[in-house]
């Protein structure tokens, strides 16, 4: 369970509290404001706050006092331009709020998208719960003999089984070492009040990568794409993409026509070469043209044709 039933409480009361203001709001994302988003077995994603609309955007780009034109199409062909285009700047003046709960490994990995601002539980100050990620039996496959970041078939039967055991065998044993030198038990109380614990800056040493951490990750829209259109790719390691694919969710609710347009561009879309250009234009032609022609690479060739849709 990602919450228990004093965060849930907390969540009711926030959502029962308004206040007046001045700016702009979206209604599909004031009702998804502090809710939890179930992601992995333990994890959650929630919405905290945000700035700014699909209107923002349009109104930074024209530097103008309005919220955009009096035409929804216009504000929507605008943004299709600015994103068609690569004008970051506009996209840059709305911002939102994360809550996160995500297991310490997946952590990692986002962190290397430096482009935010990260507030996470410290360890040193706080014992940490006891949740840690154990993967689906769907998502445990080997590694990829073509892929040195990927994975390859699923395991089944008595290796799947072993792999699982020492995974949740590992984690148990590590938290309970990890308690036993803080001296406390799985509430956080302390086992023998007589004697003090491991400093928890210390034992915090212990702890497998699976466990579970938590941050605020405040970013601005633009960055919140890039992060969105690598960590969303069919390619990312699936523990981080799901919280992703949890975010477009937000993405599409907060900002709609951005939505549209990044999914056309950015995602659903693809970047050509000079070479992969010259390529397209003898194909459309009606010529011929083999890799070692093009002067590609075998694995720009085969991407080239995967995103064409040809056989490579």
């Amino acid at each position: 369970m990602p919450l228990s039933p004093e965060q849930v409480a907390e969540i009711a009361a926030a959502r029962a509290q308004e206040a007046a203001t001045l700016r702009p709001t979206v209604p599909e994302l004031e009702s998804m404001l502090y809710q939890a988003m179930p992601v992995l077995d333990h994890g959650f994603i929630r919405v905290i706050d945000y700035m700014g609309n699909d209107a923002a955007i349009v109104q930074a780009a024209r530097v103008s006092y309005g919220r955009g034109t009096k035409k929804v199409s216009e504000d929507r062909g605008l943004i299709r331009y600015l994103m068609r285009h690569r004008h970051t700047t506009p996209f840059e003046m709305c911002e939102i709020k994360f809550h996160v709960k995500l297991p310490i490994f997946v952590a990692r990995q986002w962190i290397r998208h430096r482009t935010a601002s990260v507030n996470e539980i410290s360890a040193r100050y706080s014992i940490l719960d006891k949740e840690y990620y154990i993967p689906a039996p769907g998502q445990l496959a080997a590694q990829s003999q073509n892929n040195r970041q990927g994975r390859g078939a699923v395991l089944e039967g008595e290796e799947a089984a072993r792999v699982l055991a020492m995974l949740r065998d590992d984690a148990e044993t590590n938290f309970a070492h990890y308690e036993e030198m803080l001296n406390v038990d799985d509430a956080g109380e302390p086992v023998d009040p007589a004697r003090d614990g491991l400093a928890r800056e210390l034992a915090r040493m212990d702890l497998t990568l699976n466990t579970y951490t938590q941050w605020y990750w405040k970013t601005d829209l633009h960055n919140l794409m890039h992060f969105l259109s690598l960590r969303a790719d069919a390619h990312a390691q699936y523990e981080i993409r799901v919280y992703a694919e949890e975010m477009l969710k937000v993405l599409k609710a907060w900002v709609p026509a951005t939505y549209e347009a990044f999914m056309d561009y950015r995602v659903g879309g693809a970047g050509l070469s000079a070479k992969d250009l010259a390529v397209v234009r003898r194909l459309i032609a009606g010529g011929t043209v083999t890799q070692e022609e093009s002067g590609l690479s075998k694995r720009e060739w085969g991407e080239l044709m995967a995103t064409l849709g040809r056989d490579a």
